[in-house]
């Protein structure tokens, strides 16, 4: 480790040429450096190593066993070494074996990467998909770590310190069972607020969301019986009963089971982003990833 400390790259690399060319000339041409620098250099090695490294012979200098040691380790290292400041090679999506960690909360799994998944194993065959459920609060913490490539997430609120692409816009719609009686028309916004609503609360136990927001500044309320946390079971609540709910629309209007009308009163959207790291946003397979998934939505 002292050793390590007192040395240099420039030196380093003189004593990889040194130990192939056994002449201080001729490493002097291949370094593109004057003789006497060379010789300086040579100097310091020997200094800082305790040993001759090189010694005059009939036919050019050899090596002492120290040199002779040093040889195959010092050309290894620096071959590592030119590899890490290289540039990033082209990514082949065709080749790669990536396992890509995805955190998509609410319904974005199925409005965003379910669009993306065709396309993804089309041209990149040999990579794996995590799709996980995390806390919006833990988002930057997991993708500061490395635990997760990408996530999704409202812009408006997004955690801060990441990168953001903002993917779509997305609004409300009322939805219900094909075939409910009273989703046949447009409601009303006395019977809107008359109908038995399902809310969405991520977090559980919520019977008041934006809607309600919008509702309560008209000096009205709506009837919310029933708070689930995700919206597979919502959506299995609604095609199986006459409940409601305000849905986005990206996730009811492909949805046979389901009958979809506006709403009566305007309910604000939002925007949905792409959130990554700064430690990836560089990254060729990376940047490759989020084209893919920006494309397909």
């Amino acid at each position: 480790m002292n050793n390590l400390k007192r040395l240099d790259l420039n030196l380093l690399l003189t004593l990889d040429v040194l130990l192939k060319e056994h002449n201080v000339t001729r490493a002097a041409e291949r370094l593109n450096l004057a003789q006497p620098s060379v010789s300086v250099h040579l100097s310091k090695l020997r200094n800082i190593f305790g040993d001759p490294l090189l010694l005059p012979g009939p036919r050019g200098m050899r090596p002492t066993a120290r040199g002779e040691a040093l040889r195959e380790p010092l050309r290894q290292a620096l071959d590592a070494l030119a590899r890490a400041v290289s540039p990033a090679d082209p990514f082949d999506p065709a080749k790669a074996t990536h396992t890509w960690r995805i955190a998509a909360a609410g319904y974005t799994d199925s409005c965003i990467l379910l669009q993306a998944l065709s396309v993804l194993r089309s041209a990149a065959p040999g990579t794996r998909l995590a799709i996980l459920q995390i806390s919006p609060s833990h988002i930057a913490r997991h993708a500061e770590q490395g635990e997760i490539d990408l996530a999704f997430h409202k812009t408006e609120g997004a955690p801060p310190g990441l990168h953001q692409r903002v993917l779509f816009t997305e609004r409300f719609v009322l939805a219900g069972r094909a075939g409910h009686p009273r989703l046949k028309r447009r409601p009303t916004l006395s019977q809107f607020c008359n109908l038995d609503h399902v809310i969405m609360s991520p977090e559980g136990g919520g019977f008041q969301g934006v809607t309600d927001e919008v509702l309560s500044a008209l000096g009205l309320t709506r009837r919310v019986v029933l708070s689930v946390q995700n919206f597979v079971f919502l959506r299995s609540a609604l095609a199986s009963t006459d409940l409601v709910a305000m849905l986005p629309s990206r996730l009811a209007c492909n949805d046979r089971a389901l009958q979809i009308v506006e709403p009566p009163v305007e309910v604000p959207g939002y925007e949905i982003s792409m959130l990554w790291h700064e430690r990836v946003h560089r990254d060729p397979a990376h940047q490759w990833l989020r084209e893919r998934i920006a494309g397909s939505v």
